[in-house]
Order: C-alpha cells, then sequence, then structure tokens
C-alpha cells in the first residue's frame, strides 16, 4: 500500500527531542558517489545538495525522519487565515551562527529569494503570491489559490540572513548555469545545527558545531565534526570503509554488498528509494542532433518511444545489472508517493517484435542513430544500466550513441537540452505526485512549471491536470487527479521509467541512524558510539 498522510490545517506540535546521553562526542566521516553543485540554498535544487544544505541551513518545517509526518522546526504553529493566507508563528531565540537573532525578516527574505528568477526553487514556492511580516514573530503567506501542500514545499524552503546576504552581494541566488561564482555558492550561515567549516569540490566538506544552535543538547546525535568525502569510484569508496577512513558509505557498490553484510565490524541498512530512475526524450525538437535521420525527429511518434520502452528488458536489469537491488516499476512515482496506484505501476510488456513491428509502422524498418547521455556517478549503476539498454535497443536496430559524463557536467548539460534520450533519476521531497508531474510533465514555462521537463513534452490534458491539481483542496478529487496524471504520462510515454531505486548504506557497527527512503541522512539523529 502507497504510504499516505494528512496535512493539518493548524499545528502546535511540539518538536520531538531526546536529551542525549552523557557520551563523548565523536567525529564521523561519511562517502558518497559525487559532490554537491552549490552551497547556495536557492541554486541547483537536487537531493544530495538539499541534504547536506540541511546540516546548516533549516526550514519552518521539516519531515520528522521516522513518521515522516511534517512537525515544527524553525515554525512553532500555523493556521490558516483564509483559504489562501496562512500564518506562521516563528520559533524564538534562534540564532544565525555568527550570532546574530533570526528575526521575521530573514524569513521574509529568503522565501522570497526562493522565488528569484536564478532559483530553481519554484516547484516549491508555486502558488506563492507574496511574504508577509506580521510582527516580529509572526509571517504570513499569501497564495494565489489554495495550495493543499504547502507544508511539504516548505521543507525544502531554508532560511538564510538577510543581513549576511546583504553584506556579502549574495541577495540573489547563484545562477547555476552561469560560470560565475557568488559568495553564497562557496560559503553558508545558517541557524542549523552545524557550520560548513570547508568546501574543497571534489575532495571534501567539512562541518563543525554551531556553537549557537538553539536545540543543541536536545537531540540524539553526538558527533561534533562532519566530513563527506565524494569518492566516485566504488572500490575505492568501499576500501575507505574496510581500512576505517570512513564510518558510512551512502552509495554502496552492489558487487561489494555480499562481503560487507559478512564483515563482522560492519552493518548494511536496506529499504526502496523513494526515487524512480527514468529516460527523458527529446520530444520538441524537429530535427535530433547527431541523428542520422535528417528533417524530423522519430522520440516525437508515439510508437517510437512505446518502441523504445519495450525493447528494454527490466527483468534482465533488475536481476543482472541491478543484481536485484532494484524494484521494476511502470509509474513514475514510488509507492510512497501520493497518487501512485497498482494499475499505473503496470509496466509495459517487454517484446522486441512488438518493438520492430511499432519501429516499421513509424517508418524506422531499418531502425535510426541517437544520441543517449548517461551519467557515470550519480546514479545506481547509471554507467551499467545505460550500457545494458544500448544493447537491448540495437537488437531491433536503433543505434544509441552513448556518452558518459560526470554528474557536475552532465546535469547541467541535460537542462541546457543538450541530449536527444538522458538518463535520469527523480526523488519526490513533498511525497506528492504533483511534484512530479509539475516539474517532468507540465508544459516548460518561465514560471517554473517543467522545470525538469528535458524532452519538454506538452499535452493540453496533462497541463490541466497539473493546474487543477495545484488548487483542490477536495482531496479525494485532487488523489484522483493526480493518479489519471500519472496514467497520462504512461499512455503517451512522455518518459520511460525503468525501476525505482534500492537504498544499501554501510556503516560501522558503533554507528546509529535513521535510513530515510529519500536517502537523506538527519544530522540531529547521528550517533557514534
Amino acid at each position: 500500500m502507497p504510504f499516505k498522510f494528512s496535512l493539518p490545517a493548524a499545528a502546535t506540535l511540539a518538536l520531538a527531542v531526546v536529551v542525549s546521553p552523557a557520551v563523548s562526542a565523536k567525529p564521523f566521516k561519511w562517502s558518497g558517489s559525487s559532490d554537491i553543485q552549490t552551497m547556495d540554498i536557492h541554486s541547483q535544487n537536487s537531493a544530495l545538495g538539499n541534504g547536506i544544505h540541511a546540516a546548516v541551513y533549516e526550514s519552518l518545517v521539516m519531515f520528522n525522519s521516522r513518521t515522516l509526518r511534517v512537525e515544527p522546526l524553525l515554525a512553532t504553529s500555523w493556521q490558516p487565515v483564509s483559504p489562501t493566507q496562512m500564518r506562521f508563528k516563528l520559533r524564538q531565540g534562534v540564532k544565525f551562527s555568527d550570532g546574530s537573532p533570526m528575526t521575521a525578516d530573514d524569513v521574509v527574505y529568503s522565501l522570497q529569494r526562493a522565488m528569484s528568477k536564478t532559483s530553481t526553487y519554484a516547484i516549491y514556492t508555486q502558488g506563492m503570491d507574496r511574504i508577509a511580516k506580521v510582527d516580529g514573530e509572526t509571517i504570513d503567506i499569501f497564495l494565489k489559490n489554495p495550495n493543499p501542500v504547502l507544508l511539504n514545499q516548505l521543507t525544502e524552503l531554508r532560511v538564510m540572513s538577510k543581513a549576511w546576504a546583504e553584506k556579502n552581494n549574495a541577495v540573489e541566488p547563484k545562477d547555476i548555469k552561469a560560470k560565475d561564482e557568488t559568495y553564497s555558492h562557496r560559503n553558508a550561515m545558517g541557524t542549523g545545527p552545524f557550520v560548513l567549516k570547508e568546501w574543497v569540490p571534489d575532495q571534501r566538506i567539512v562541518f563543525a558545531t554551531n556553537p549557537h544552535w538553539w536545540n543543541a543538547g536536545k537531540v540524539e546525535g553526538n558527533v561534533t565534526e562532519i566530513t563527506y568525502l565524494p569518492i566516485k569510484s566504488e572500490a575505492t569508496r568501499v576500501a575507505a570503509l574496510l581500512s576505517g577512513e570512513v564510518d558510512m558509505v551512502r552509495d554502496t557498490s552492489i558487487q561489494d554488498l555480499g562481503r560487507l553484510k559478512a564483515n563482522p565490524s560492519l552493518k548494511v541498512m536496506e529499504m526502496v528509494e523513494n526515487r524512480t530512475v527514468y529516460l527523458a526524450m527529446d520530444q520538441f525538437r524537429d530535427e535530433l542532433p547527431s541523428s542520422n535521420i535528417k528533417g524530423k525527429n522519430p522520440l516525437k511518434d508515439l510508437r517510437v518511444r512505446k518502441a523504445l520502452y519495450q525493447a528494454i528488458d527490466g527483468v534482465t536489469l533488475q536481476r543482472v545489472t541491478m543484481r536485484g537491488m532494484s524494484k521494476p516499476t511502470g509509474a513514475m512515482v514510488s509507492p510512497l508517493v501520493n497518487g501512485w496506484t497498482d494499475a499505473v505501476d503496470k509496466r509495459l510488456p517487454y517484446d522486441p517484435n512488438a518493438a520492430k513491428e511499432l519501429l516499421t509502422h513509424a517508418g524506422y524498418s531499418d531502425g535510426f542513430e541517437v544520441d543517449f547521455a548517461c551519467s557515470n556517478n550519480a546514479i545506481v549503476q547509471d554507467e551499467q544500466l545505460c550500457q545494458a539498454i544500448t544493447a537491448m535497443w540495437s537488437r531491433i536496430g536503433v543505434k544509441a550513441k552513448l556518452r558518459t559524463m560526470p554528474a557536475v557536467s552532465y546535469y547541467p548539460m541535460a537542462q541546457r537540452h543538450e541530449a536527444s534520450i538522458a538518463l535520469l533519476s527523480w526523488g519526490v521531497p513533498t511525497f506528492d505526485a504533483l511534484y512530479t508531474l509539475q516539474s517532468l510533465t507540465r508544459t516548460k514555462t518561465t514560471g517554473g512549471d517543467g522545470n525538469y521537463n528535458l524532452g519538454r513534452y506538452s499535452n493540453e490534458r496533462m497541463d490541466y491536470i497539473v493546474d487543477r491539481v495545484k488548487t483542490e483542496t477536495d482531496l479525494p478529487v485532487r488523489n484522483r487527479l493526480l493518479t489519471e496524471g500519472l496514467q497520462l504520462q504512461n499512455d503517451t510515454v512522455a518518459h520511460i521509467p525503468l525501476h525505482n531505486q534500492m537504498l544499501a548504506w554501510a556503516m560501522k557497527k558503533n554507528v546509529e541512524l535513521v535510513q530515510r527512503p529519500d536517502n537523506r541522512i538527519d544530522w540531529r539523529l547521528i550517533k557514534v558510539n
């Protein structure tokens, strides 16, 4: 059954905390496959970056790591004033890491900053009209229309010091597509449990305890320094764990899981991730670059997209390429996401003969050449997946010209629409399918809709569904529309879903933490015994 939750109209929940036991503090080192792209909290919306930013910056509300329910953080309560006005009471006594107090002005500024043109966080500010300070302890968010997932979206909108941004010429977010570097790109100052001590790109990020954190001494964690080491090589990451150089590896090599589980000094935590791996296809250009087909774009033809889908053997990808560490899916969201159903999860059948027939009917009986871009350190087994899919497509005459590159250059390239077909993955931090439909299938606009619609897919009915769901407050009606949108995504082969990833975190046995389906570490809960 999919995980469901409802949002309270008002909340006065107390932030759940546990007093730390009297144990000595410890440093914590961990590793993953890639580095973050920026420390600017409104510049590049990425799962890894958002998770790491949360060590330094805090939001008004957060998802509880164990229940995945929204609870207070920098806001202590919220109450609707009208269907389009939500009032938030701010936590008092909160300071930034330089000792300056967090004020209502900082919160207003930060939410407005997330709405800036150079921000990629419009997906979280959708529906917001303006932000207003009521008094020193209160702010109002005015909405263009009622927004049933406002609280979910606010979990990803973090608060920055207005004075710090003004002092360092970082009032606007860094444009992630531009080469210039703002102060907020390399530096950070928030209200969270840690401060940024050092960031050497592609080498290490070091955080130290924030001496002014408002919640110090009231959480389970006991670490005072956190170091992240981005290590692209799977073998090197595992070697770092086995040698004791790191305490935990998040992106654990599938090939090494068996021996890591057998190691008596280590433990492995596993679960299905709230992340779908898929292929995006250019459905916009009239002619594809690097293709032998001139004057038209084969990917605009539904029959071609369906042929590419049915030529992919999802069972073999799961069994051989992913070694069982994936869950094949026909949906573009995981079962944790509101809107998912068994019906939308059903894949098109693997059928190479049907795929060949579809290509013939579309006028490509001899197949065609197409550019295929792939990351090599961002998605579990990404390069291996692309190699396997390339081989499967070759059996129906489609010659995919595979090119791979590291995440730091791959994603900006994809966002510039420079790939005909691209391997991508999509998590849903709001746990609501609107986030997926609005980002991946809504016609791309300057207002933030379709912000990751890299194939530039466009469908009038889909646009209607997305726009309706944004403001629909009748939850049964809203859920039916979400499911309809997901099914329409399937029927039109807007993308080719592959599978939901499995998480595998390997760590020393003396490490205690909470594994979340969004693949994030809760910095407040890390304990090294």
